[in-house]
């Protein structure tokens, strides 16, 4: 299939990269997955066995009058552990290479399929101005969106990094979330290039 640059030429890339069906629910099941492992999972409360003293019984078992009572930490008490208490834990999912790959192929394809996929030859910026960015991407009908080129372009990421809604990622750095999350994608065709021989 051809992909068609801004400026009226026309590039040939791979139909099973950029033209293959969308798969809805591997899209939703990586994008789950790579959210899932970015959560820090360091929460922790204390339980019984945490928390300190209680180590005896409060009073006599029977004859004081008071409720049967065997730690002052018991969760029902005041300064108590906590009953179903967090604890640290891995929310990482396990996403095989193959389904990863199948998924970012799916969502390019669903970009080019919605007209959200702009392909340039190049985007080169003399200084490292957010006013030269925003002219820039106001040239491709772009106020907000995901930018991606083969390698980072100092100028371009620098004049980015005070616009809330533009984001500049090298190939390497794509990932579902940015691609799904983003209203249009600007590629070069460098950048084009590099994720069809990673994926294809």
């Amino acid at each position: 299939m051809e992909l068609s640059v801004a400026g009226g030429s026309k590039i040939k890339v791979s139909d099973d990269v950029f033209g293959r069906d969308f798969s809805e629910s591997l899209v939703h099941q990586v994008v789950t997955a790579y959210l899932a492992g970015g959560r820090a999972g360091t929460k922790a409360q204390k339980n019984r066995s945490a928390v300190s003293g209680g180590g005896r019984k409060p009073w006599r078992q029977k004859g004081t009058g008071n409720a049967r009572a065997g730690t002052i930490r018991s969760p029902l008490w005041r300064s108590g552990g906590v009953t179903f208490a967090a604890q640290p834990r891995d929310h990482s999912q396990k996403v095989n290479r193959k389904q990863y790959r199948s998924a970012i192929k799916s969502i390019l394809s669903e970009l080019v399929r919605q007209d959200r996929l702009v392909v340039v030859d190049s985007i080169e910026l003399a200084e490292p101005k957010t006013r030269l960015v925003k002219e820039k991407l106001a040239e491709l009908g772009l106020e907000r969106g995901l930018v991606v080129d083969a390698d980072l372009e100092t100028n371009l990421y620098l004049g980015s990094r005070n616009l809330p809604h533009v984001q500049v990622l090298t190939t390497e750095s794509i990932n579902p979330v940015a691609l799904v999350g983003a209203e249009k994608v600007v590629m070069t065709k460098a950048a084009v290039n590099k994720i069809e021989e990673w994926l294809g």
